[in-house]
């Protein structure tokens, strides 16, 4: 015959599973922080998220559109180390698709070295290689300033991916006079980072940048900026 259970004994056995060891829960993980790119307008230079400076930081930016607007859904990180642009730039390029692979495992991939990534055709290569198609292309812009063509295809570019769900990662080469929100005003700046809006009224772009620069991690700039940051790299698209 079972024995019954009085209910001291109940909570007795409960308290006594509490407290064994190696029973606790384990505190849940903090909630990554979301950007709401609609709390903000799109002007030139807006910085939608700043602050979060810390390597590896993560940030999380929902998808949304207006009649003129449109950005995609990313997972966003700091770079984890000074030339882990071009990675860290592919891994949030992908977030809009899959789950997103470490900067490490895309760093081995693209074969980054201290040296930074050579080549935006070797983010294409990482990029149609992790999805699984041919989506992506090498879009050279050797012209500085750009042709009128080359901005026309840019501006196609970003709008005809990511209306289908495809960020741009861009290599760009920023000198003082023509920057980015925070960067180092007496440098000149070799990095990538990726595209993931636009707003075609403002003529904006909603860049994703892993360096963080003066803690601006997310930003609107003109697409007319983003034109002249290109030469004389290119970008994947």
């Amino acid at each position: 015959m079972r024995a019954r259970l009085v209910p001291g004994t109940i909570a007795a056995l409960i308290l006594g599973a509490l407290l064994l060891p190696g029973t606790a829960q384990a505190a849940p993980a903090p909630a990554v922080p979301v950007v709401d790119v609609r709390a903000h307008d799109s002007t030139a230079g807006t910085a939608l998220a700043s602050g979060y400076n810390e390597p590896g930081t993560e940030l999380r930016v929902d998808a949304g559109r207006t009649s003129a607007a449109r950005w995609l859904e990313i997972d966003y990180q700091v770079q984890q180390t000074g030339y882990w642009c071009g990675p860290a730039a592919t891994r949030i390029a992908l977030s809009a698709r899959t789950a997103a692979p470490s900067q490490g495992e895309l760093a081995a991939q693209l074969g980054t070295t201290e040296a930074g990534t050579d080549h935006i055709g070797q983010v294409t290569a990482v990029l149609n290689a992790r999805l699984g198609g041919g989506w992506y292309e090498t879009k050279e812009m050797p012209n500085d300033p750009p042709t009128q063509a080359q901005r026309d295809l840019l501006w196609h570019d970003v709008v005809f991916d990511i209306d289908r769900n495809y960020p741009l990662v861009a290599n760009i080469v920023a000198p003082p006079g023509n920057q980015p929100p925070g960067y180092p005003p007496d440098q000149t700046i070799y990095h990538y980072f990726t595209v993931f809006g636009y707003d075609a009224v403002d003529r904006t772009v909603l860049i994703a940048d892993p360096a963080s620069f003066g803690g601006n991690q997310i930003y609107w700039i003109s697409f007319d900026q983003l034109a002249t940051l290109i030469p004389p790299k290119g970008y994947s698209a």
